[in-house]
């Protein structure tokens, strides 16, 4: 199981939300909303620090992770967090 971040999702975050060298980015799940991932639950975005990360990548300097308590969301698959330009939007999808 692994997280992926695009380039273009790592451009995004850099220039949307100012994201520099030592930064975190926390993907977290939410109950409600849409998602390719699972029924009734969505992903969240917020810049924090960890406390036990169960699963990260770092990219240029900025550590992108989920808590340990919530990787039963991806079923035991990699996360890919992507940018596209023509909708604005983060999208989530799971690594087959």
């Amino acid at each position: 199981m692994k997280l992926t971040v695009t380039s273009a999702a790592v451009a995004w975050f850099r220039e949307e939300w100012g994201c520099q060298e030592g930064d975190s980015i926390r993907f977290f799940v939410r109950y409600g909303g849409v998602s390719t991932v699972q029924d009734s639950f969505s992903m969240g975005i917020a810049k924090e620090q960890p406390n036990e990360a169960g699963l990260f990548s770092v990219v240029d300097g900025i550590t992108y992770y989920m808590e340990q308590d919530e990787l039963w969301y991806m079923n035991g698959k990699g996360l890919i967090v992507d940018y596209v330009p023509a909708t604005d939007e983060v999208v989530f999808k799971l690594d087959e």
